[in-house]
């Protein structure tokens, strides 16, 4: 893959621009050979290379599988609709793992836990639209369990940002304990649906995303990391969601995952009406929670 890269000083990052998306199952591949020789610490050093992706153009038969599996309406064979809230950091992921995936990444690949997303959309995006895609790691982070990253995506459209999102990514360690201690869940909001989640949902996220984990593919693999049995992708669940939530065009998403969900398994869909969602256990236990508010809002 050719791509060029531009020096960098002091916490700007540096450009690097791609001709193409990368490959993602080489990069997990390299990302977990390289986990057990990485030392995470939040004052660590951290890639700050940007990387950037122009000219980037939907594949529009990936993206109705994406829709389908994630529950979205379907759009139109020729692609006029707009892209679902959650569908840009599809497009993103192969260019983050490239950078987590990478020597300077001081984060283990293997163990990673999603723990948090925030998007802001300020407009709708054509699915037929020609965009530029970029991600860069904006810093570490210590954490009462071990070392946050935040990694920073951003759609372009004619120049402007007019899709982001932050992502927060936890490499449990020891540490001495110290730090904001998670909030305590609120009251289960009103269940709107039941979702019965077969087997294989994320083998079908996987093959329209792209997003090929094995804990997410199979219960061997996912029983190496202490799960019974594979587990949900955590976008999957947020996209699932805000599918029966609804987002208006210019629209900001906040999303914590509390824990993993179990496939196949049994869900429960609660929202308050505009604002907040969760998805909790058939016993209550929670398994996400957000909200949908304005652009500009607070938390």
């Amino acid at each position: 893959m050719a791509d060029r890269h531009l020096s960098f000083t002091g916490t700007t990052p540096g450009r690097s621009t791609l001709a193409a998306a990368p490959a993602l199952a080489p990069l997990l591949a390299r990302g977990a050979l390289r986990s057990p020789f990485k030392r995470p610490s939040p004052e660590a050093d951290f890639p700050r290379t940007r990387l950037v992706l122009p000219g980037l153009r939907v594949d529009l038969a990936r993206l109705a599988a994406y829709e389908r599996v994630c529950g979205f309406a379907t759009g139109s064979p020729d692609g006029t609709d707009a892209l679902p809230v959650t569908y840009p950091h599809v497009l993103g992921f192969p260019l983050a793992m490239r950078l987590m995936s990478g020597r300077d990444f001081p984060l283990p690949l293997l163990g990673l836990v999603h723990t948090s997303i925030e998007i802001v959309r300020r407009t709708g995006l054509p699915a037929t639209g020609e965009y530029e895609l970029a991600v860069h790691i904006e810093g570490l982070a210590p954490h009462r369990r071990g070392t946050e990253a935040t990694v920073v995506t951003e759609l372009r459209a004619d120049g402007a940002v007019a899709w982001e999102s932050r992502s927060t990514y936890l490499a449990r360690h020891r540490t001495d304990g110290t730090g904001e201690p998670p909030k305590e869940p609120s009251a289960p909001l009103p269940v709107l649906a039941e979702w019965r989640l077969a087997e294989n949902v994320g083998r079908r996220y996987g093959a329209a995303s792209g997003d090929r984990n094995p804990i997410h593919l199979h219960p061997l693999a996912a029983r190496l990391f202490g799960f019974p049995r594979a587990i949900a992708h955590g976008v999957w669940t947020v996209a699932r969601c805000l599918a029966a939530h609804g987002v208006p065009e210019a629209t900001v998403v906040r999303a914590r995952f509390r824990a993993p969900v179990l496939l196949p398994g049994t869900v429960l869909y609660g929202a308050d009406g505009v604002r907040r969602f969760e998805l909790r256990g058939s016993e209550g236990q929670l398994h996400l929670c957000g909200e949908v508010g304005a652009v500009g809002s607070s938390p």
